[in-house]
């Protein structure tokens, strides 16, 4: 910049004249093609008031929360010498508001117009000259009522908001002003907040031809950032293209809040090519997955088929695993379920005698269990005789949810595979498993065969402990399969792979 102090004005006058030539000149960042119109029409109707709402939907880690604190920067410094202010609301305080007050002070501190002249107040609010922007939670427990924008009101993470926070709480901080209103998010399910104001501003584009709405998925971002495509390459061949959180995260399509968790569609992935066995072949590698029913004091007889499920029952699926051939650290095993054995109405004490058994002639690598409950206990004394190799998986809220997705993800990836003829009582219960994806950011699966189903054809109640033995082998995708001594692993978290915070 020129030195000359009228000269220095005038060209900081000139830079701001542009949000994308102040990223450049005074941020010292040039914004990708993609997020330059995206900043420029928010700026412009910010600055002249016309009120317009807008929707930017990106894929994950695209550079959508760059954008925000880069324009947030611009809009500070340009209207510094007004009484003009921004708020800005994310659905969680810790970490996200946090994480955007962060990445705010992160930009101005380098850029050249603002660095100087900024300042932090009341741990939540920074301010350059009299312009402010304000960070809140939009957590459903937030007492945020009162603040007032008069230039821009942002909404990040719409898809995580709850819509009657907004229209009650936060809509109103732009009602004496008519502020402009940024919605910026990721695709998710059609009853978000981020979905509903993404069909309003396309209703209104479709009106006056003004547009409104940015929907981008990986291949706009790959086509100029080649590294994110290899990102998002390598998420697919994990994940799997049609898995929901690939689709929702990496290519903004919405999916169903609630539904049917294994359409014929998914299930065909699961057909498998290869016979039941009765006995282990000589140097395969197998796998238990256990899960538990509540114990009766009523013994029934000793057989080990389903033959009329109407109580819960302790599953066992053995399952032959097919580790990957090549070094690829994306590589992970094939899952190929040989054997079911079931048991009604059978002592625990029982059961643990032929799990034993089992253990000695089919010599699995891994005993996974359900230690829930009930199941503590077996799965105690299984890990006392059989020793490391038992996983004990408690269930909850989170870990069941969590369990779902890396479920899916190997299913999608077609690692999971049955034996033929597909198990008609399981092709059952994966018919009738249905999903509900709850509101929030924690991206929380709420799935299984709901309660009281019965089966259209005889009535029959079902029940869902088949799909839960076999969804347990999905946590073995994180061992380290090699000569050495195996370890017990911590369960992948695919939301966390996929940075939602």
């Amino acid at each position: 910049m020129n030195p000359d102090g009228e000269g220095l004005v005038e060209t900081c006058k000139e830079i701001l004249r542009d949000v994308n030539r102040f990223c450049i000149e005074a941020g010292g960042l040039r914004l990708r093609s993609y997020q330059q119109q995206v900043a420029r029409t928010i700026t412009e109707s910010a600055i002249q008031g016309k009120g317009l709402t807008f929707v930017v939907m990106f894929p994950r880690q695209s550079g959508k929360n760059e954008l925000q604190a880069h324009i947030e920067a611009y809009l500070l410094s340009l209207c510094s010498v007004e009484q003009a202010e921004i708020v800005k609301v994310s659905p969680t305080w810790k970490p996200q508001s946090l994480n955007a007050m962060r990445r705010l002070e992160r930009v101005i501190k380098r850029n050249l117009i603002c660095r100087d002249r900024w300042k932090k107040r009341s741990g939540y609010i920074y301010q350059v000259g009299t312009a402010m922007i304000h960070f809140l939670s939009g957590s459903p427990t937030s007492s945020i009522v009162g603040a007032t924008a008069s230039l821009l009101l942002e909404c990040d993470e719409a898809q995580d908001v709850e819509i009657s926070k907004w229209d009650k709480e936060i809509a109103p901080m732009a009602a004496s002003t008519n502020a402009t209103r940024v919605f910026w998010g990721t695709a998710w399910t059609s009853r978000t907040l981020l979905a509903r104001e993404l069909r309003a501003a396309r209703l209104l584009e479709q009106a006056d031809g003004i547009r409104r709405t940015w929907v981008l998925t990986a291949d706009d971002v790959g086509a100029e950032v080649p590294a994110y495509k290899k990102f998002v390459d390598d998420q697919v061949i994990k994940l799997g293209r049609n898995n929901p959180l690939v689709r929702t995260q990496y290519f903004s399509e919405e999916i169903d809040s609630e539904g049917g968790m294994f359409p014929l569609a998914r299930r065909a992935l699961m057909v498998g090519s290869h016979s039941r066995q009765n006995a282990p072949i000589p140097g395969h590698i197998y796998a238990f997955t256990i899960d538990v029913a509540g114990q009766d004091e009523t013994v029934v007889d000793d057989s080990t088929q389903l033959s009329n499920p109407r109580r819960d029952s302790t599953v066992l699926t053995i399952f032959e695993l097919e580790l990957p051939k090549d070094s690829d650290l994306a590589s992970k095993p094939i899952y190929k379920a040989v054997n079911r054995l079931t048991w009604i109405g059978v002592k625990h004490s029982m059961l643990y005698s032929t799990i034993v058994g089992l253990n000695t002639l089919w010599s699995p690598v891994k005993v996974i269990i359900d230690a829930t409950g009930v199941g503590a206990g077996l799965a105690g004394f299984l890990a006392d005789k059989i020793g490391t190799k038992v996983l004990p998986f408690e269930f909850s809220q989170t870990s069941k949810s969590d369990l779902g997705w890396t479920f899916l993800a190997t299913v999608e990836t077609g690692r999971y595979k049955e034996y033929y003829p597909f198990d008609s009582a399981m092709n059952k219960q994966l018919e009738y498993c249905q999903y509900q994806i709850k509101d929030g950011p924690g991206k929380l699966m709420k799935w299984g065969v709901p309660d009281g189903t019965r089966d259209v054809s005889d009535g029959e109640l079902m029940h869902d402990d088949l799909v839960i033995s076999a969804a347990l082998i999905s946590l073995l995708d994180d061992e380290t399969w090699g000569t050495g001594d195996s370890q017990v692993i911590q369960v992948r978290d695919i939301l966390e792979e996929l940075k939602f915070t």
